[in-house]
């Protein structure tokens, strides 16, 4: 039998291997929670919105890695700021960097995103500018470290401002949803709040500037997280009714009540909004374990919103790419994450061992082996960096896996191309 090197230092594995031993291992059957109507395809216009946002959140590992240059007016840096449909088009407001390996790492940039010019208008769901606030991902072991742990804490939405006004007539937030027993994961709140006495003056100040701008916040892996809750204080807390979320590679961030929040606040249980429409959208890849970590277990949840990329390798197109229903779609990534009315009996060890039973030793180490996703930590090398493009890397032409691939020309079919 081949030795397993784990992919993760011993810290990160503890936890699971306290939780193994908090788990008796059992094994019922698993029956689907929901059924669903909804099928792999999405229209080639959504499909191309995704992908220009995967290359401004992209962008955002400029800021704070050392070496890179970082992003500089109007809007130029080291890896995608040259793109066609880029440059010219965003505006660098400001960029931020509260710390370099620390607890409270967070970096990014907020750019005006004019709009295009009428004749490539129909790349875009409408014409309209944005002010885009992008959150960079999971750079560094610590930020990994912070990614995993596990210590909720109470989410309460912030108040806007000095005396808790939000400046929009909703007063700090009183007059919006509420979050009810709601707990958050306690590293992604410390990364917001590093982050919010930046970002919140700079999308106000931009907001004043071009008051019909929307606010279009994106995030990678633990900028996802960010994102989503700068979108739930912006929303509910600000009243910026506006703002729209597309996360990629998000994790989950806290317990049940915290999710019906964030249903509640972007409308993602009201079929009127569902679909393409969505005004937060969290996109997901097959085979990446981030979006199903931290164990639910432990209570964490994932909320509804969730657009799957059903194709490993890359790149994908229109065709592989479903619009998920409900918090759970079974034909999607968060669908493969237990049963929720037996998760409690099983546990994610009698799980593991569901998943691989009646393998051969040589077979256990295979890529695909069966390893239930959440395990495959990996693939935070690969499936967690695949979107659309591969993420994370800021030097010309991004990562040199994507060199030579031009540009997705989806007019042309799902895998056409075309040069930058």
């Amino acid at each position: 039998m081949k030795p397993f090197i784990s992919p993760l230092p011993v810290p990160l594995l503890l936890p699971l291997l306290n939780t193994a031993q908090a788990n008796p291992l059992s094994i019922p059957s698993i029956s689907p929670t929901s059924t669903t109507t909804a099928k792999n395809g999405v229209s080639p216009q959504f499909f191309s919105s995704l992908e220009r946002l995967s290359r401004l959140v992209d962008i955002s590992y400029c800021v704070g890695t050392p070496g890179t240059g970082g992003l500089s007016p109007p809007f130029s840096c080291s890896s995608r700021c040259g793109d066609v449909d880029i440059s010219g088009r965003l505006e660098l407001i400001k960029s931020w960097n509260t710390g370099f390996l620390s607890m409270e790492d967070s970096c990014g940039y907020v750019a005006f995103d004019h709009p295009p010019p009428p004749l490539l208008q129909h790349q875009q769901t409408s014409g309209k500018g944005n002010i885009v606030v992008a959150f960079r991902g999971t750079y560094s072991l610590v930020n990994t470290i912070v990614d995993l742990s596990t210590v909720p804490q109470e989410y309460v939405p912030y108040p806007a401002g000095p005396g808790g006004g939000g400046g929009d007539g909703n007063d700090g937030g009183k007059k919006g949803p509420k979050c009810h027993n709601c707990t958050v994961h306690m590293g992604f709140m410390a990364s917001w709040k590093a982050a919010r006495e930046i970002v919140l003056p700079m999308v106000e100040k931009a907001r004043k500037k071009h008051p019909d701008y929307g606010v279009e916040l994106v995030g990678h892996s633990l900028g996802g997280a960010v994102a989503m809750l700068a979108g739930l204080e912006m929303r509910a807390g600000l009243g910026w009714t506006e703002t729209r979320v597309t996360t990629f590679g998000e994790p989950m961030v806290g317990n049940k009540g915290l999710v019906e929040f964030v249903d509640e606040v972007f409308g993602l249980k009201d079929e009127k909004t569902n679909g393409e429409g969505r005004e937060y959208k969290r996109v997901t890849h097959r085979g990446d374990p981030v979006p199903l970590l931290p164990l639910r277990e432990w209570g964490f949840r994932s909320h509804a919103g969730e657009v799957f990329i059903t194709k490993g390798d890359l790149p994908p197109g229109p065709r592989d790419l479903r619009v998920c229903e409900g918090d759970r779609d079974r034909g999607c990534l968060n669908g493969e994450d237990g049963d929720e009315e037996n998760e409690a009996d099983e546990g994610w060890f009698g799980e593991m061992v569901r998943e691989l039973r009646g393998k051969e030793d040589d077979e256990l180490w295979e890529r695909d082996a069966g390893w239930p996703t959440r395990f495959k930590l990996w693939q935070l090398l690969f499936a967690h960096r695949d979107y659309l493009w591969r993420l994370g890397l800021c030097v010309p032409g991004s990562d040199p896996i994507d060199w030579g691939r031009g540009r997705y020309n989806v007019s042309e079919g799902d895998d056409g191309m075309r040069d930058l």
